[in-house]
């Protein structure tokens, strides 16, 4: 399995990453997590525009599925003609948000280019993935992921408070990608993101291995943020994600 960190800023694009998106290959299959704002460009620097085979979305905040939208105009305009469906794992609101945001009619909106699927807690099949959604902590819908294969597996936290159900999920996890928003400081809203300090926190109590800080915002000192992950506990190896890094979790 391997994970391609296309967009890790958090919450709006910053000067060297597009908003969240992540690319996991096995066997041939690529899938997305999230597909926030600006990551439609920088995905072709790693795969071609029509090689998608499935996405997930964790949450319908615009810096994690804005993208899909433009990736409508691919799949339906393609010199080729229109391309097949495309498997979308989201929230139940997401054929009427997306097709809002695209500014299109309520019917047949987004889905001539995607077959939309109900997110619900639990595991399910995506190729050769098997995935598995948990509800975090955030203002709206959110599901962190853990996707398995080949015995290794990658936990993801999307946007998230303190949450008991991320340290579930992320269990000894091979790579945990958790999010670290927030800095210390005083009066930070309750039940949003997590600091740096409590994602280590949290993939302390996963037993988790390699912990990759996302979802940086881009006021944010990013060493701040890796300094106070080092205070959270966590015995393992803590570094920042950044758009274009790769890695390979082999069987």
């Amino acid at each position: 399995m391997k994970l391609t960190i296309i967009g890790c800023s958090g919450s709006f694009p910053g000067p060297d990453s597009p908003a969240s998106c992540y690319l996991l290959e096995a066997e041939g299959f690529r899938m997305l997590l999230d597909f926030g704002n600006g990551s439609l460009g920088a995905l072709q620097r790693h795969i071609g525009l029509y090689d998608v085979d499935a996405i997930c979305l964790s949450h319908l905040h615009a810096d994690h599925c804005l993208d899909l939208c433009p990736y409508h105009v691919v799949r339906t305009y393609s010199p080729r003609g229109p391309l097949p469906r495309l498997p979308v794992h989201a929230p139940a609101d997401a054929p009427r948000r997306l097709a809002a945001a695209y500014g299109m009619p309520k019917e047949p909106g987004l889905e001539t280019a995607f077959d939309f699927v109900r997110l619900s807690p639990g595991v399910f099949e995506v190729g050769p993935f098997q995935v598995t959604a948990a509800p975090v902590n955030h203002p709206v819908e959110t599901y962190g992921f853990r996707v398995s294969h080949g015995g290794r597996s990658i936990a993801y936290s999307a946007d998230t408070g303190e949450s008991a159900e991320l340290v579930k999920l992320a269990s000894g996890a091979d790579l945990f990608l958790c999010e670290a928003s927030f800095v210390e400081g005083p009066a930070q809203p309750a039940d949003l993101h997590l600091t740096g300090r409590q994602a280590a926190e949290h993939a302390a109590a996963a037993d988790a291995g390699t912990l990759v800080l996302t979802h940086l915002v881009p006021w944010n000192s990013t060493e701040q943020v890796l300094e106070e992950a080092s205070r959270g506990g966590f015995a393992g190896r803590i570094e920042l994600a950044r758009s274009g890094a790769h890695y390979d979790l082999e069987g």
